[in-house]
């Protein structure tokens, strides 16, 4: 066992501290990137699950504070880490290149600030939990010349369609503000157990995280302590008792449309989380093998001109509308 030498980056020279800790101050270099995403490149040969326990412990400072793993450092910010020593830890499971060649494919859109690619469902953004790795991992083994690639937003892992990742820290502080500004529109087809009540409902329910046993994340509607969340359902099509819908996210929340859709009494077909169990062995008999919600297009500002990039509807869910037209005829 030996201590883990820090690598180099954009921030002050370290300095020494008590027991042994270094003190960092963030340039703006730096600025939007999360702490875990800093840590785990700037530690190496340390476990990822070490680095994690360190941070929910508190050792991980920030300004004299304990943060979440998912902080994101401003410029200026004092960063405390403690003394860490690399561990045995089996070598994580790397992307194949049948992964590699599927994301390349997959990629949408490219440009000198940005990548957008087509995520698969049943692929996380990124490892942890469990996971060796996902999206951002492999994007980086796919790319090593891009040192700063980073995810601009999330997808559930369930969940199809379009996903940002920023080449530049310019480029991810610059679109985290436009998102911050609700300057990014994102939509989403979905396919609903049940019938709206009108054309179009905008939904304005709080959204809270919990944790239930065994730790698995479950997202309420919480009036009193949840966070701000807002979408719009535009019903596309009837089909018999389900109904195809656009969602439009006015808020980024967690499993915000899954939850909001479910609180309306018109879950999304194929959630195991918070759908109709019933409703979801029927559609499999349809095809449906998966959580029906797809990131259909996104639209962000470039240069003064919005850029809108768009995912195809994925074959599987194009069988399952086409077998479920047939029924209902």
């Amino acid at each position: 066992m030996s201590n883990a030498a820090p690598a180099a980056g954009p921030t002050s020279p370290a300095q020494p501290g008590p027991g042994g800790a270094e003190y960092l101050r963030v340039d703006g270099e730096l600025a939007g990137q999360r702490i875990d995403n800093f840590l785990l490149a700037r530690v190496k040969g340390v476990p990822r699950s070490h680095l994690y326990r360190v941070l929910r412990r508190g050792e991980v400072r920030v300004n004299k504070g304990r943060v979440r793993p998912s902080y994101r450092l401003q410029e200026g910010d004092l960063v405390r880490i403690p003394p860490l020593r690399t561990g045995e830890e089996p070598p994580q499971a790397q992307p194949s290149r049948g992964e590699l060649a599927r994301l390349e494919q997959a990629i949408l859109y490219e440009d000198e600030r940005l990548i957008a690619i087509d995520k698969p469902a049943g692929l996380a953004v990124h490892g942890g939990s469990g996971l060796s790795h996902g999206v951002i991992e492999a994007m980086r083994r796919l790319r090593p010349d891009l040192t700063d690639l980073e995810l601009v937003h999330r997808l559930d892992r369930e969940t199809s369609g379009c996903l940002l990742l920023a080449k530049r820290r310019s480029a991810l502080r610059s679109l985290h503000a436009a998102l911050r500004a609700s300057e990014v529109d994102k939509r989403y087809l979905a396919l609903l157990v049940g019938r709206l009540p009108r054309r179009e409902v905008a939904v304005d329910a709080p959204l809270r995280k919990n944790l239930l046993r065994g730790g698995e994340r479950v997202v309420r509607v919480d009036p009193a302590e949840g966070k701000p969340a807002r979408t719009v359902f535009r019903r596309l099509r009837q089909i018999g008792d389900l109904t195809l819908v656009e969602a439009q996210l006015l808020t980024g929340r967690t499993h915000q449309i899954r939850v909001h859709a479910a609180h309306l009494g018109t879950p999304i077909a194929g959630d195991e989380k918070y759908g109709d169990a019933a409703a979801n062995r029927r559609l499999r008999a349809e095809g449906l093998k998966r959580l029906f919600l797809h990131a259909a297009a996104l639209t962000v500002p470039r240069e003064g001109k919005p850029l809108r990039i768009e995912a195809p509807l994925p074959a599987e869910l194009a069988a399952v509308l086409a077998s479920l037209d047939g029924t209902a005829a």
